[in-house]
């Protein structure tokens, strides 16, 4: 029994389609970029597929890299370690030219000592000697000028490279940690946020864990489509950043889920500002401008824990939790403070991000 197989021209070239799609975007063809189009290409991710179409023409290998970085981790840790090696290679050549001028300065150290010697000898006459002294150190000084300014030269381009380096690195980094949709930290940058509340013990006592969670969201995108959902999303990221001081750490953990670190604090200040939050969102109207449709209303529950309640970063988590189930409890649309006693009947997996 013989086995049909397709002609050449009937089997997709699909490395061939992407590559073209690529360039058809104005997209470098480098590998972290041909993962990207690959995803989108295959359709296993279609959130990934619509925010990178929705990039258009022309896109900035910065966006292309906000996308990889959120859906491809290793994304952010390959540039890191691209920078890295750049950064050690422009130090090394800085080190190298400081060694150089270091061994020009001890020549000229070893001149002026026999200069020196030569001078303090009675075996040459004055004249002769003077003229004699006078040739080498002029020699000598505008060589070592020369290469001073070569050397300076070299430091400072070498600096500018590596700050461009350090400046890259920097970008990156803001990227790797922050939450493309809403713009604020996201679950990465919490849990290193989170776990450095426990290393000051001085702060901790004051400083306090919020956690927020949109009321009945599911029902929002089930009824208006994801679209909606992630400009609900981002409107509730900006009255929730709006509302706070600008030293609170704010980040989005999960699809609909917030969390705020708020540190020199009171119960009472904590209590204030997510009641603030709380009724701005209560108020702010959610309609399409063109149709009318009113995607309203739109509410918070918020959980909050101090972290003086709490032994470790675990533990003050679960607490925040176990509030916020309690305000979810309770009829939505309110925040409640952690008190011993409170107790969940269900399990909920909140998971904090982890590498």
């Amino acid at each position: 029994m013989s086995t049909a197989i397709a002609p050449k021209a009937q089997i997709p070239d699909v490395a061939g389609q992407i590559t073209y799609a690529m360039r058809s975007m104005g997209v470098a063809p480098i590998p972290r970029n041909y993962e990207l189009f690959y995803e989108a290409y295959i359709g296993s991710n279609p959130t990934l597929t619509r925010e990178l179409a929705a990039l258009g023409k022309n896109a900035t290998q910065e966006e292309l890299d906000a996308i990889g970085a959120k859906y491809f981790p290793h994304h952010a840790a390959r540039v890191f370690d691209e920078a890295h090696t750049r950064l050690a290679s422009e130090l090394d050549a800085v080190l190298r030219a400081l060694r150089q001028e270091q061994t020009t300065l001890e020549s000229y150290n070893r001149l002026l000592g026999e200069t020196s010697e030569s001078i303090s000898s009675r075996s040459h006459n004055s004249a002769e000697l003077l003229r004699s002294a006078i040739d080498m150190l002029a020699t000598a000084t505008g060589d070592t000028m020369a290469h001073g300014e070569k050397t300076v030269e070299h430091v400072v381009e070498r600096s500018q490279e590596m700050d461009l380096v350090r400046k890259e690195l920097d970008e990156y980094k803001r990227i790797a940690n922050t939450d493309s949709l809403t713009r604020l930290s996201n679950r990465r940058a919490f849990e290193d946020r989170l776990i450095c509340i426990f290393d000051n013990q001085l702060t901790r006592p004051t400083t306090a864990l919020v956690l927020a969670d949109i009321d009945h969201f599911k029902r929002v995108n089930d009824t208006f489509g994801h679209p909606v959902g992630d400009k609900i999303l981002a409107t509730v990221a900006s009255i929730i950043r709006a509302n706070v001081r600008r030293d609170v750490f704010v980040a989005r953990v999960g699809g609909e889920e917030f969390a705020l670190i708020l540190e020199a604090t009171s119960i009472e200040e904590v209590t204030t500002v997510c009641e603030r939050i709380r009724r701005t969102l209560e108020a702010t109207p959610f309609k399409n401008s063109r149709t009318r449709v009113d995607y309203g209303p739109i509410t918070l529950s918020l959980g909050i824990c101090m972290a003086s309640e709490a032994a470790d970063s675990g533990e003050l988590y679960n607490k925040a939790d176990l509030a916020l189930y309690c305000a979810k409890n309770a009829g939505r649309n309110c925040s409640s403070v952690y008190q011993d006693g409170m107790q969940k009947d269900f399990t909920k997996s909140w998971l904090i991000y982890k590498n």
